[in-house]
Parts: structure tokens; sequence; C-alpha cells
């Protein structure tokens, strides 16, 4: 049987790199996560919506300015910026609660992880844009996500170790030493590759915003990320609701999302190697889009029934899993029905203003459902027309994403 691993000899060493780069890389976003939501129920379940409001704010400020940045640095210096940043942030937080048990500290901190995020992942696949070709982007990316997948089920691993034997605050230098090495490992790889140095990221994602104006199947795509972190942001709230009444340690409480993580990843490898391609080619990119809304649906409804912690970890596991594992791979999927300048602008515009916008709205309308009476379980019943709504605009999109790619073929 031919493997299925198909990388030439002169390419081994860069696909190493690249792959350990991407498990350091989302190895040390994976440890800080759990902490991230820890630093969440210490700063107040009932001040979330602060937190995602303030996420929303500051990653508005810090978009243009790496804009900025990416324009006036070559490639390898502008990573070493960022990940130096980054390094120095986390090395600051950890002296900061060492020294202060200011609940300020712990929401600048959770702020700061919530914004992290996006940028250290897109540096990195920029990277990969540069040393990769479109042809051995098809044939390689894949390996080297996977090294990321191992390295998101790494983190949460280390977290759940740490956060009982040393305490949740050690992990921040580890994150921090992970960071480190992924700096290492994109600095080799440049170093191995030409770059220009003149050659920027990318241009200002709002000139994204006109190109969703403008596209039908955008707009779909715009509101579909809505709705998904609409959903999302409720589960997460309610997760810190029930996780804060079920432990009174921080210490369980990390354990606790970090297992979560954990199993979210591990089931992630196992859909991504086993599934996500077959489920696709099987059914349609409709229904693979509609598949997980349609099950969150199902969730909702038995959440409403036994608000328990049990019952929302396994919600909360498929959900993402599903996400990670069938969802977004199917979701883009639809970029590629629409053109280069839309597949870059306009989809930046909405992985970050959309997806952090909805964050910070759908935390505002859970709070304001709870001072109505709602508990989880009201809310819960809220969620499922959202839910509904989302299956049948993920369906759409799909079937409207294929019918457009056959129209294109016959001409």
């Amino acid at each position: 049987m031919k493997s299925s691993v198909n990388i030439k000899p002169e390419e081994r060493r860069s696909v190493l790199l690249s792959a350990a780069y991407f498990f350091t890389l989302l190895a040390s976003y994976y440890l800080l996560r759990p902490v991230r939501d820890e630093m969440g129920v210490q700063a107040g379940v009932d001040q979330l919506q602060w937190l995602f409001s303030a996420t929303f704010i500051v990653m508005l400020l810090a978009v243009p300015l790496f804009g900025w940045a990416s324009a006036r640095f070559a490639r390898r210096q502008l990573i070493s910026i960022v990940y130096a940043f980054f390094i120095v942030a986390l090395l600051a937080f950890y002296s900061a609660f060492l020294t202060s048990q200011s609940l300020w500290v712990a929401r600048a901190f959770y702020v700061g992880v919530s914004v992290y995020n996006l940028f250290i992942v897109s540096v990195f696949w920029s990277l990969m844009a540069d040393i990769y070709s479109q042809a051995q982007g098809k044939r390689l990316f894949g390996i080297i996500a996977a090294g990321g997948s191992a390295g998101a089920i790494f983190g949460p691993s280390i977290a759940v170790t740490f956060a009982q034997t040393s305490g949740t605050l050690s992990l921040l230098p580890i994150a921090a030493f992970l960071l480190g090495m992924a700096l290492i490992f994109a600095r080799v790889l440049s170093r191995t590759h030409t770059e220009t140095p003149s050659e920027a990221l990318g241009g200002s994602i709002w000139q994204g915003a006109t190109e969703i104006l403008q596209q039908r199947q955008l707009q779909g795509i715009a509101l579909f990320i809505w709705l998904y972190t609409t959903l999302a942001t409720f589960l997460y709230f309610q997760q810190a609701s029930i996780v804060a009444d079920a432990f009174a340690s921080s210490a369980d409480r990390t354990t606790t999302f970090a297992i979560i993580d954990l199993a979210v990843n591990g089931i992630t490898v196992f859909l991504q190697l086993f599934a996500t391609a077959s489920l696709i080619k099987r059914f349609g990119l409709g229904r693979a889009l509609a598949a997980i809304p349609a099950a969150l649906a199902m969730g909702f409804l038995l959440l409403s029934i036994a608000p328990v912690l049990s019952v929302l970890m396994g919600i909360q596991i498929a959900r993402r899993a599903g996400n990670y594992g069938i969802t977004r791979p199917a979701r883009e999927v639809l970029y590629t029905g629409v053109d280069r300048n839309a597949r870059y602008k306009a989809k930046n515009f909405i992985d970050t203003v959309i997806y952090r916008g909805g964050d910070a709205l759908a935390g505002w309308l859970y709070t304001g459902l709870s001072q109505l009476g709602l508990g989880v379980s009201g809310i819960a019943i809220v969620a499922i027309p959202i839910a509904v709504c989302w299956a049948a605009l993920g369906l759409w999109l799909g079937k409207s994403s294929e019918r457009k790619q056959n129209e294109q073929s016959i001409r």
C-alpha cells in the first residue's frame, strides 16, 4: 500500500522543523488555556461579559499595530518581535501573580491570552505560506498541522500534572519556555529559506469589510461565524458557572479545564485522520457544516433537562472536537469558491472582528438573560433555536458553494 505521507527527501528537514514549531506553539497556548479559564473564574463569573468586551477592544487595537509592524520589519524580525513580546508578557504576568492577588491582574491575563492565540498562529501560517509553494502545501500542510494537534494534546497533559503538583502559576514559565522554543524553530526555518526583507504579511483587515458587503456567500459565512460564537460563548459561560460551583480549589478547576482540552484535542486528531475527509465526501459539504450545529441543538436540550457538570463537559468536548475536526475544515472549503482578495482580506476580517465581536455581544446577551432570571436550563432552551438556525445556514452555505463550483466546472 502506498504511503499517504508524501515527503520528498529534500523537504524532510523543513517539514520536521515546521511540525516541531507548530507543536511547541500550540503546546504553549493549550498550556495557558486552562490557566486563562481559571483566571476567568477567579475574576468573577458575573464579570465575564466585561472580559469578552475588553478582549474585543484590545484586538481592535492590536490588529492595526501588527499590520504597521508587518509593513516595516522583515519576516524574521517580525516573528522575533511578536514572540519575544509575548514571552516577556508571560514572565511579567508570572511575576505579577507572585507579588499580587489583584483581580485586575487575573482579568488582564485573561484578555492577554485571548488575544495572544490570534497572533501566534497567524504568524506561523504566514511563515508557512512563505516557505512552501501551493503544491507543497497541499501535500505537506496536513502533516505539519498534525504536529500542532500533538502539541495541543501535550499542553493540557502538562497542565493536568503541574497544576496539581506545583500549582497553577507554574504553568506560565513553562509556556514561555515552549514559546521560546517555537521562536528558535521559526528562526532556523527562516534562515534556511530565501526571504524578501521588504515583504509584508498582508494588508489591513478593514479592507475585508467591503468584500463582505458585496458578496452574499461571504455574508453567509460571517453570519455562520456569528451564530457559532454566540453558542460557544453561551456554553463557555455555563461551563464557568457550573465549574465554579463544583470546585472550590483553583488547582481542581484548572485541572478540569485541562482535562476538557485534552479530551477535545485527542478526539480532534482522530477525526482529522480518519473521519473528516470521508464525511465531507460521503454526505456533502452542507451536511458536514450542519452536523455539529444539529448535534448541539440536541445537546442544549439535554442540558436544559440535566444542567450538571458531567453533561456540560460531554457537550463541550463534543462541540469543540466536532468544530475543530469537522466544522472548521468544512468551513475553510467555502473560501475556495471566492476570489483571492476575499479569501485573504475578508476571511481575516471574519476570523477576527466578526469572531471577537460575536463573543462580546453574546457575553452581554447571556448576562441579560441571567438577569431576567434564566438559569443554565433556561438559557439552554433559548440556545436551541439558535443552533437550529445555525444548522440550516450551514446546509445552505455548503449546497450553495457546491452548486457554484459545479457551475464553474461546466463552463
